[in-house]
């Protein structure tokens, strides 16, 4: 028999919890009645038709406390529908990747009547939070209880109770034995080993699992730079004349393997299936407001906002905002370069073993003002591209990254290029950039993970005490994980992870040949930053929503960057080099153009290199070249099939008339 959705069961009164829904605690009764009802309702009458049920019975409200805390599920049935209705693409028994249809469900792979594990959980929790936000207002001109909430026909309800404070919070529920499972794998042995990253996609999606994917290649890719910077920093690294091989090297390094990234890329998330993934139409992000008025795409009404009015922003709010941070960390850049000076006149004037160590003191602060300095321009970066009011998450997105990239690049790197180019001192470019890029690297071990991680350790306890001190036969285990997990901090996204590895990226493609040990050091940091990162999303945070990715993003675009700008940084210091200068002792300016020349004719053997290297391997081509083929040939025949249909009756209709 066709399953449809209208004979879904909604009414198990016993379920897998896979999404847990923290009310606020002066909802009134008749909002969670209207709620409850919206979510179990079908879809033909406007519901999510999921399952929903309070995580407290009326018997353990009386023995527990009670937390305003629901329990979201679904049947196998309609997570199956849900798979559909959002485009998961599986593997069929023929070894191609298709958009996974209820109808055709048996000749994907893996696939069962009585097999429950088909979809990951993290699939499964990816489908019940779009059927959440996807629960949309009809007929109700505000929320029942809350007159000042307005709705309008379309506006997405999850969207409207999070932005009134009504649900406070919406997150999946953890897998204990599966996150056990995951941790015995990934980080809790200490052991050089790759980690199991298709296990990783299993359980927190394909976004996660492409950042820690990149972070272990990059990882390995700066090895080879470790490996030939070690001997050269123990042999040769005062001899300033022979990093022009080193950053002969760097050029080529920095192009191939984020070329050679792209590739592995695709192969794995072709294999996820997110790779042949239809995009769907980009609905408008929560904080988007405007006049209410028709969207002349989807025609669902929503609010609009004027284009104009947003550029406006931009240009005459944001853009200066911008200036001005770049001027002020431009000006607590001097303030360093006093501190240098000042330190390195006292050096000079009572060298001692105190004043030796004094030289490293200017590094270090300035380090440490970089991050706060990044921390603080972060959070004003967001509230002013939040409050530019962009449409789609991805342009807010791609707006914030933009703002914080070009701040935190000459936060991080205006002093590196001010000490090359204009003091051209390379003794104190190695120093500063090796107290730079540790000290960074140890603020972010300390403040990402491990005090967290702290402060987490001591609030289970707090719980777990609470907990074993009720006198109750209720089995609180369940209880006491949705109290532990709701009070965990939420992810907020790899944006800050990726930063982090964009910076390190910067600090050895553009200096490194004259600090060696850039790369070794950024080695070292990654080996322990994959357990502090998967640290961190096991036990500091609840689990986050699983997002279906193909690439990295803008983050590709903004490491391609990075390259480029390496290229003319690594050509001025070759041509900045006593060696090459002593080959034109005379004709500067017959060196300066040799070195322009040498760096247009690289920059070509880099796009040259990037137009050869294709983005995505040749069998993975074929196969998405047969996919596309498959489906014209499909819409062909439906096209054709409507056509007969369409002939058979005009005979009909014509001999009606003719009767």
């Amino acid at each position: 028999m066709r399953v449809t959705l209208s004979t879904v069961d909604t009414c198990e009164s016993s379920f897998t919890p896979l999404v847990v829904m923290e009310l606020a605690p002066d909802v009134k009764e008749e909002t969670k009645e209207w709620l409850k009802n919206r979510i179990i309702a079908k879809k033909q009458d406007g519901g999510a038709q999921l399952l929903f049920r309070p995580l407290l019975n009326k018997y353990e409200k009386e023995t527990l406390e009670n937390q305003n805390l629901y329990l979201v599920g679904a049947s196998n049935a309609r997570l199956l529908l849900g798979a559909e209705a959002v485009g998961l693409v599986k593997e069929c028994t023929d070894t191609a990747m298709r958009a996974f249809t209820y109808g055709t469900r048996h000749s994907f792979k893996g696939f069962h009547d009585n097999n429950d594990n088909f979809l990951t959980m993290a699939e499964c929790q990816f489908i019940i939070k779009h059927e959440l936000e996807n629960l949309r207002a009809r007929d109700e001109k505000m929320i029942p209880g809350y007159p000042q909430a307005k709705l309008y026909p379309g506006k997405s309800l999850m969207r409207r109770l999070l932005t009134s404070g009504i649900v406070t919070q919406v997150f999946p529920l953890h897998d204990s034995e599966a996150l056990k499972k995951l941790e015995d794998t990934w980080y809790t042995r200490f052991a050089l080993k790759y980690q199991p990253i298709d296990s990783i996609r299993g359980y927190f999606g394909e976004t996660i699992a492409l950042y820690f994917g990149f972070l272990e290649y990059f990882t390995f890719a700066l090895i080879p730079m470790a490996v030939i910077g070690l001997p050269y920093y123990l042999f040769v690294w005062e001899d300033y004349d022979k990093y022009v091989i080193f950053a002969s090297f760097n050029l080529i390094w920095s192009t191939v393997i984020l070329e050679v990234w792209k590739r592995g890329c695709a192969n794995m998330t072709y294999r996820w299936g997110t790779l042949v993934m239809k995009r769907q139409f980009e609905e408008p992000r929560p904080g988007f407001h405007g006049v209410l008025g028709i969207n002349p795409i989807t025609g669902r009404e929503e609010p609009l906002y004027s284009s104009y009015k947003r550029q406006l922003r931009i240009y005459l709010v944001s853009l200066p905002f911008v200036c001005l941070c770049l001027y002020f960390s431009l000006y607590v850049m001097m303030i360093y370069f006093d501190m240098e000076v000042w330190v390195l006149s006292l050096h000079e004037d009572n060298e001692s073993v105190w004043t030796s160590l004094l030289l490293y003191v200017p590094s270090i602060v300035y380090a440490i003002v970089i991050e706060v300095m990044n921390w603080l321009y972060r959070y004003a970066a967001e509230f002013l591209t939040s409050w530019e009011n962009h449409r789609l998450e991805s342009a807010y997105q791609n707006h914030l990254v933009l703002k914080v990239l070009v701040f935190n690049f000459l936060n991080c790197f205006a002093s590196l290029f001010y000490i090359a180019f204009v003091l051209k001192d390379m003794k104190l470019l190695r120093q500063s950039l090796a107290t730079l890029l540790i000290t960074s690297q140890i603020l972010n071990q300390v403040i990402e993970s491990l005090l967290p991680y702290w402060l987490q350790r001591k609030h289970f306890a707090k719980v777990k005490r609470k907990v074993q001190a009720l006198k109750t036969n209720v089995d609180t285990t369940l209880y006491e994980q949705v109290l532990l997990e709701k009070e965990m901090g939420t992810y907020l996204g790899t944006f800050d992870d990726y930063l982090e590895l964009f910076l390190q990226f910067g600090y050895v493609s553009l200096f490194s040949c004259v600090y060696p040990l850039a790369a070794a050091f950024a080695v070292l940091n990654n080996f322990t930053e994959v357990n502090s990162d998967a640290l961190k999303m096991c036990r500091v945070f609840k689990r986050p929503f699983a997002e279906p990715s193909a690439t990295i993003g803008v983050w590709q675009l903004a490491f391609e960057t990075m390259s480029v700008i390496s290229v003319v940084t690594n050509c001025a210091l070759i041509g900045m080099s006593p060696q090459v200068n002593a080959v034109f002792p005379e004709s500067k300016t017959e060196l300066v153009l040799i070195v322009v020349a040498v760096e247009h004719a690289l920059l070509a053997l880099k796009f040259i290199l990037a137009f050869a290297i294709p983005d995505k391997p040749r069998h993975i081509q074929m196969k998405l070249a047969r996919l596309e083929f498959e489906s014209l040939e499909a819409l062909k025949q439906q096209q054709m099939k409507l056509v007969a249909e369409n002939l058979k009756e005009e005979p009909q209709g014509d001999a009606q008339a003719a009767t």
